[in-house]
């Protein structure tokens, strides 16, 4: 038996070559807008919704690690991120070894669409990156921001 629900996606990560260009284009042509920017990390998130895009330079520190840019037969997306409920790390991971599975390492405090939460990080089958996470510091639910 599964120890969560999966309520939502939290947020999508993309690989991006023009940083500045990605952002005005999720600004102008879709109506996000950008929450926070992290340049420490080559790293800008941006509303869409009840869920966040992060956009990763791929020649900041975050996009390096994922290889060459997006290309026919590159990688773009870094990540996905799964909102689940409750998250009890302990019995995530119990779950996970069940499967086989073992984390990148403990749960990490992350920002995702409702702020700062707790994650834990491993890969699929096909070496994919899964972040599952659990509500923002505070709180239980959905907290959003007002414009």
């Amino acid at each position: 038996m599964v120890p969560f629900t999966v309520e939502r996606i939290d947020h999508v990560v993309f690989r991006v070559r023009d940083l500045a260009a990605s952002v005005s284009f999720y600004e102008r042509v879709l109506g996000c807008h950008l929450v926070r920017e992290r340049p420490e990390l080559g790293l800008v998130h941006v509303r869409a919704g009840a869920s966040m895009v992060d956009l990763v330079a791929i020649d900041g520190p975050l996009g390096r690690v994922g290889g060459e840019g997006p290309k026919a037969e590159g990688r773009n997306v870094d990540h996905l991120c799964l909102r689940v409920e409750p998250f009890d790390e302990q019995r995530i991971v119990a779950h996970l070894a069940e499967h086989g599975i073992v984390p990148r390492g403990p749960a990490s405090t992350n920002f995702g669409a409702e702020g700062e939460g707790p994650s834990l990080y491993f890969r699929d089958p096909d070496d994919n990156v899964i972040e599952l996470k659990g509500p923002a510091h505070g709180t239980s639910g959905l907290h959003l921001p007002t414009r």
